[in-house]
C-alpha cells in the first residue's frame, strides 16, 4: 500500500516539474540566450578610411590583442568573409539610411538578413545586429518614429528563420536622450525623446536586449575644461565626486556616466535592465578647441580603462553587475568628417601600428612575423595530422585485442 502511495506521488511530481519546465520554456522561448559579449573588453571597428589594412589582416591583430569582441558599423561581406573561423564575436550594423525601408514590414527585414547574416554564419560568430546608431536625440526626427518598428521587423525576422536565440538585437544611443547626468542619480531622460525610449525600452526588456550606450568622458571635458578635473576623466588619482542622494563616491567619469544611464532606466520603470557601453574613447589628437586632445591623455585613459574593465567588477550603484565595453576606435579614420579629434580615436593608426602602448601588439608585416605565422600554421597542421594518426592507431589496437 505504502510502496503504491509513493510510486504514485512520484509519477505525480514528476509530471509537475514537467509542467513546470514547459510553462518556462514558454514563456523564456522569446529572450535571448545567447551571451553576446565574451568577457569585458570590445572594440569597436569602424573603417570610415582609405588606408586601413585588409580585413584579414585586422583579424590577426585581434588576435594577437586577443581582443574577443568587435562591432562594425554595417555587414560588409569582405569583413564577414575574413572574420570567418577566427572565433571572434561581431556585432554588425544595420545603418541609419536603412531604417525607413525596414520599417516598412519584416519582408523587408528578411531580405536585409538573408543578404547580410544568414550566409556567413556560423562559420562568422555574428552574435547581433545593432540598429541605427545615436538615432534618439537626434537631428533627424523622421527616425525616430521609426527606430522602433525596424527593431521588431528584425527581432521577427531574425526569429522566422531561426536565429532570434542566437542573434541579439540592441540600438545604441548617445549621451543626448538624457537631460543631465550630473550627479548620476539626477539622470531622467529626455522629456520628448522619453516618448519614444518607452515603448522601445519595453520591448528590448520582452526580448532580454541591454541598453547601450555611448559613453565619452572624453566629450564632456572638452566641453567643459575649467570644471572638471582632467584626473577624473582619466581614471587618475583624485578627490571624486559624492552623490548627496545616494551617498555614493564615484573616483571616475566612466563609471558615473554608466550608473546615471542606470538611475534613468530605473525612473523610467526598467531597474533591472543591463547597461553595457558600445563606445567610448580618448582622442589623441585635435583642434586649438578640443581641450585634452592628446596623445598622453588617450594613453592614459585607454589604459587605465583596460586595468578597470579586467577587474571584472561593477559601478557604486551596480556593484554585481559587470561592467562590459566597446573601445573606440580600432584604427585612426582619415576620411571621418568632423573636428580633427574624430580622425584621431584609434588604438592603431593605419598601418597597424600602435598609436601609443597600452599593452597590445601592433601588426608587423615584417618577414620575421611572416616566418613565425608560417611556423605556427605549419606546426598546427602537422601537429594535428599526428594526432588523428595517433588516435586511428589506438583505436585498431582496441579493436584487434
Amino acid at each position: 500500500m505504502e510502496c503504491t502511495f509513493f510510486v504514485s506521488l512520484s509519477t505525480r511530481l514528476m509530471g509537475f516539474s514537467l509542467s513546470l519546465l514547459l510553462i518556462f520554456s514558454v514563456i523564456f522561448s522569446n529572450v535571448v540566450t545567447g551571451n553576446a559579449f565574451k568577457g569585458t573588453y570590445g572594440v569597436n571597428y569602424g573603417r570610415i578610411a582609405d588606408n586601413l589594412p585588409s580585413p584579414r589582416s585586422v583579424v590577426t591583430l585581434l588576435k594577437a590583442a586577443k581582443i574577443k569582441n568587435i562591432r562594425i558599423y554595417d555587414a560588409d561581406h569582405e569583413v564577414l568573409k575574413a572574420f570567418k573561423g577566427s572565433g571572434i564575436e561581431i556585432i554588425v550594423g544595420l545603418g541609419n539610411e536603412y531604417l525607413k525601408e525596414i520599417s516598412v514590414g519584416e519582408d523587408r527585414a528578411m531580405y536585409w538578413i538573408k543578404e547580410n547574416v544568414q550566409p556567413f554564419l556560423p562559420g562568422t560568430k555574428i552574435v547581433g545586429i545593432a540598429v541605427g546608431n545615436e538615432i534618439l536625440g537626434g537631428d533627424d526626427h523622421a527616425l525616430w518614429e521609426v527606430l522602433l518598428p525596424s527593431v521588431k521587423n528584425v527581432y521577427a525576422a531574425l526569429r522566422q528563420a531561426g536565429l532570434g536565440k542566437s542573434v541579439a538585437v540592441s540600438s545604441p544611443h548617445s549621451e543626448a536622450v538624457f537631460t543631465n547626468s550630473y550627479p548620476p542619480s539626477a539622470c531622467v531622460f529626455r522629456e520628448d525623446v522619453l516618448i519614444y525610449m518607452k515603448p522601445l525600452l519595453q520591448f528590448f526588456s520582452q526580448i532580454g536586449s541591454p541598453f547601450y550606450i555611448n559613453a565619452y568622458p572624453f566629450l564632456a571635458y572638452k566641453s567643459d575644461p575649467e570644471h572638471i578635473d582632467i584626473n577624473y576623466a582619466l581614471f587618475k588619482s583624485n578627490s571624486g565626486i559624492v552623490d548627496a542622494k545616494t551617498h555614493l563616491h564615484y573616483d571616475n567619469m566612466f563609471d558615473a556616466q554608466i550608473d546615471a544611464a542606470y538611475a534613468a532606466l530605473e525612473k523610467a520603470g526598467f531597474p533591472k535592465m543591463e547597461v553595457i557601453v558600445s563606445e567610448t574613447g580618448w582622442a589623441s589628437s585635435g583642434d586649438a578647441n578640443e581641450a585634452g586632445a592628446t596623445r598622453q591623455h588617450a594613453r592614459t585613459y585607454n589604459y587605465n580603462l583596460r586595468k578597470r574593465l579586467a577587474k571584472k567588477k561593477g559601478t557604486p550603484y551596480r556593484p554585481k553587475t559587470v561592467v562590459r565595453a566597446y573601445i573606440f576606435a580600432l584604427f585612426n579614420e582619415n576620411l571621418k568628417p568632423g573636428p580633427t579629434s574624430e580622425r584621431h580615436f584609434g588604438l592603431f593608426n593605419h598601418d597597424g601600428s600602435m598609436s601609443y602602448d597600452i599593452g597590445f601588439t601592433g601588426l608587423k608585416e615584417s618577414s620575421a612575423v611572416s616566418s613565425l605565422l608560417s611556423f605556427k600554421e605549419s606546426w598546427l597542421g602537422s601537429s594535428h595530422s599526428l594526432a588523428f594518426a595517433t588516435c586511428t592507431t589506438v583505436l585498431l589496437l582496441v579493436l584487434a585485442s
